[in-house]
């Protein structure tokens, strides 16, 4: 889960590092052309190791939230014992306490 997508992140990370170091450090002086395209690859890696580390696994919760209790579907109010769908006679949302 978690650790694993780290662990693919920071592995595209050190990889990226690699690339632009080895292509200045000394493919540069063996072909200019082939360091260039070692940066533009690296260049590359760090919006992809971004989406991969931020990519939802199937056995991943979103945003850590439990699933809903069965027989209530928590998005259209169904299971609102007002029927009104989270929100007040007035209009606005509810709020627990305190004054509106």
């Amino acid at each position: 889960m978690y650790a694993r997508r780290r662990r693919r992140y920071f592995t595209m990370m050190a990889i990226c590092v690699v690339l632009f170091v080895s292509a200045w450090a000394f493919v540069r002086l063996w072909s200019v052309p082939a360091a260039i395209g070692m940066c533009v690859v690296a260049m590359i890696i760090p919006p992809l190791a971004a989406i991969t580390a931020n990519k939802r696994e199937s056995d991943d919760r979103w945003w850590d939230e439990p699933p809903p209790p069965e027989g209530r579907d928590s998005t259209d109010g169904a299971g609102d014992p007002g029927g009104e769908g989270g929100r007040d006679a007035g209009g606005g949302t509810r709020r627990s306490g305190g004054r509106h």
